[in-house]
């Protein structure tokens, strides 16, 4: 791609990104609204009502958590721990993941999406789900802990996160944009991302 913008390729990635989670957050929250009127009348009852009221919740906390990995973010926004907790542990509440978010300092956003992307590269190897606990230790790098009943890790699709998307000898699927998108996010934080698998287990860290 030869693009003459002086802020890169990424930035524009990250402008559409943030253009569609903008433009999906409102109809969703219009749709949220009413159902609850719906309810609160009570004019419709039923099973349908609670599975529509259920997947525009979880529509609408994946469009938040997508929009803090993906989106731009300027190197003067910063989320709040609590904000950033929230927003991380919403998308997997009623899935087979449970995640520990053990971050208690409020964050730059362009940080907190370094945690978020790992997450999302760490549930492709957990098909059963798992614990994960996703933390900042004492020196400010990220790590990630899962213990899983299986671990299938595709060594080639996570070496994209070492050497790039060229690494996989294959294009990338639109599942595996967060493969991609931490490679670049570390990249002028001067960073890496190391990964063990095991029996049982995930780890990554940052470095």
């Amino acid at each position: 791609m030869n693009d003459q913008s002086p802020f890169g390729a990424q930035t524009l990635a990250e402008l559409i990104a943030s253009r569609l989670c903008h433009d999906l957050v409102n109809p969703l929250g219009a749709i949220g609204n009413g159902v609850e009127l719906i309810e609160m009348t009570g004019s419709v009852r039923g099973p349908e009502m609670a599975l529509i009221r259920d997947a525009v919740r979880d529509a609408q906390a994946r469009v938040r958590f997508l929009r803090v990995a993906f989106g731009a973010a300027g190197p003067q926004q910063v989320l709040s721990a609590r904000e950033a907790k929230a927003t991380a542990q919403a998308p997997w509440q009623t899935g087979r993941l449970v995640l520990d978010w053990a971050v208690a300092a409020d964050l730059p956003r362009t940080r907190v999406r370094l945690g978020y992307l790992m997450l999302l590269c760490a549930e492709t190897a957990l098909p059963m789900g798992g614990e994960v606990r996703l933390g900042v230790e004492a020196g400010g790098q990220w790590r990630l802990e899962a213990v899983a009943p299986r671990v299938a890790l595709d060594e080639a699709l996570w070496s994209v996160l070492r050497f790039g998307m060229a690494a996989a000898g294959r294009p990338l699927r639109p599942a595996e944009a967060q493969f991609a998108a931490l490679h670049a996010a570390v990249a002028p934080l001067d960073l890496t991302v190391n990964f063990v698998a095991r029996d049982g287990g995930l780890s990554m860290a940052t470095a």
